[in-house]
């Protein structure tokens, strides 16, 4: 049956009987998927497993399938089961109308001047970190970035101080998110895969996270005020005239929270260690700032004057994205590239390739900053070929509030601190949902000198 199926498909490896390519994909994911595209080109089909998985690896894929038909893909059961365990039926895993009826009930929380509304405590709190810092130290700056962006999402969505809890926090989502599975929850349909340490850690993690915010919501309901966040405007929300359950509520809130920090914190982690790598552009954007800001705190309103930053924080996005593959599912068959795909078909579309195609990025290993200056673009990058946040009507909702708080957090540190990577600290990308640094970041705080004017 898998040779009529496979006939059908893309070519692609062979693998081995029963679990396909899933070792090789398991041992080194983001290896695996640069390695498909190189050897088979625009698409190519692999077995994690017994079931087929197509691979997209062209821009035009990603407007195919999140934008053009994206009504005809759903979010594909593997990568959405795994999530789902995560963060249950929050905007990340659920689909059709009702994650349209969600959307719009959240969307009020996203609104441009409420996001810009949180500058100013983005910018305290990073202030307050600051002032606890030693010159010349070390720290895990992935670990402190964990926990001020896990303060920020406090305070600012929920209206809570997390500074006694945001270890304890960070470190149950971290056992979350480095737990079996990854996109694909591949060990726990391969038993001799299986890491159960791995998957204790995990559940206790989520039951930590899972008490934590239900005990969060029976205080707000005992307290019964409004207090102008976001956990109050789902607990007065209407879903078709019924307020939100307890589950509903704490499914969107652990989103917020878990989508809130991550994106934040491996943002801000990586691009100080690519700025680390390139000192050239860390230089430039310290000019840049020191020009711009000289020495004070920067508000919402300084961000457009500072557009190299904007073009660090884009490389960066582009060099380590957010998410490294998103899924579909196939409602009905579809057409493409020649094939003929069935109704079910899981379509794959790699971030991580696709953000280093060298037709069309020229110079994809390079961290080049100026690629995205608007004067300077030798060519214009083709729409769906730059998807951090994904594309079409499910763009991330928060990337706004990603986007300002990021480049609020850099222009503060990088005016006090130029953290330099400690010689023989191991850099490797950990992929799960997100690409992490696997054993954390460890630099050296050394003050950042006044540029000479």
């Amino acid at each position: 049956m898998r040779d009529a199926t496979a006939a059908k498909l893309p070519p692609g490896p062979k693998g081995l009987p029963f679990v396909g390519s899933a070792l090789a994909f398991q041992r080194d994911p983001l290896h695996f998927v640069r390695q498909l595209q190189r050897d088979y080109g625009r698409l190519a089909t692999a077995y994690l497993g017994k079931d087929p998985i197509v691979f997209f690896f062209r821009p035009e894929h990603v407007r195919y399938f999140l934008m053009e038909q994206q009504k005809n893909f759903t979010k594909a059961n593997r990568g959405r089961n795994n999530l789902k365990h995560l963060l249950g039926d929050g905007l990340l895993t659920i689909d059709g109308d009702f994650h349209r009826q969600q959307r719009r009930l959240v969307q009020p929380a996203f609104h441009k001047r409420r996001v810009e509304g949180y500058a100013e405590v983005m910018v305290q709190y990073t202030q307050e970190m600051l002032a606890s810092w030693q010159p010349h130290s070390e720290i895990d700056i992935a670990q402190a970035m964990q926990q001020l962006t896990l303060r920020i999402i406090g305070e600012t969505l929920f209206n809570i101080d997390l500074i006694g809890k945001s270890g304890a926090i960070g470190q149950a989502f971290t056992a979350l998110i480095e737990g079996p599975g990854g996109p694909f929850r591949m060990q726990t349909r391969i038993p001799f895969l299986r890491n159960n340490k791995k998957v204790e850690k995990s559940r206790a993690g989520k039951a930590l996270l899972d008490n934590f915010v239900y005990d969060l919501i029976a205080q707000r309901r005992a307290d019964g005020r409004d207090t102008g966040d976001v956990l109050s405007m789902l607990l007065e929300a209407q879903d078709e005239g019924n307020i939100l359950s307890d589950k509903q509520v704490h499914d969107h809130v652990l989103t917020f929270v878990a989508a809130g920090h991550e994106t934040a914190q491996n943002t801000l982690s990586w691009t100080f260690y690519l700025l680390s790598q390139n000192p050239t552009a860390r230089q430039k954007l310290q000019a840049e700032l020191h020009s711009v800001l000289g020495g004070r705190a920067p508000t919402i309103d300084d961000l457009p004057n500072l557009p190299y930053l904007d073009w660090v924080i884009n490389e960066a996005w582009r060099v380590r994205p957010p998410a490294w593959v998103m899924s579909r599912q196939a409602i009905a068959p579809f057409d493409l590239e020649g094939y003929h795909f069935p109704a079910g078909t899981v379509a794959i579309l790699s971030q991580w390739v696709i953000h280093n195609l060298p037709d069309v990025w020229g110079d994809p290993q390079n961290f080049r900053p100026e690629r995205w200056d608007p004067r300077q673009q030798e060519q214009k990058i083709p729409q769906g070929a730059y998807f951090p946040f994904g594309a079409g009507p499910r763009i991330c909702i928060g990337m706004p509030f990603a986007d300002m708080e990021t480049r609020l957090l850099l222009a503060t540190i990088l005016q006090r601190y130029t953290p330099e990577l400690v010689p023989g600290f191991p850099v490797v990308p950990l992929p799960r949902v997100t690409i992490r640094p696997k054993y954390g970041l460890k630099v050296r705080l050394e003050p950042t000198p006044v540029p000479v004017s």
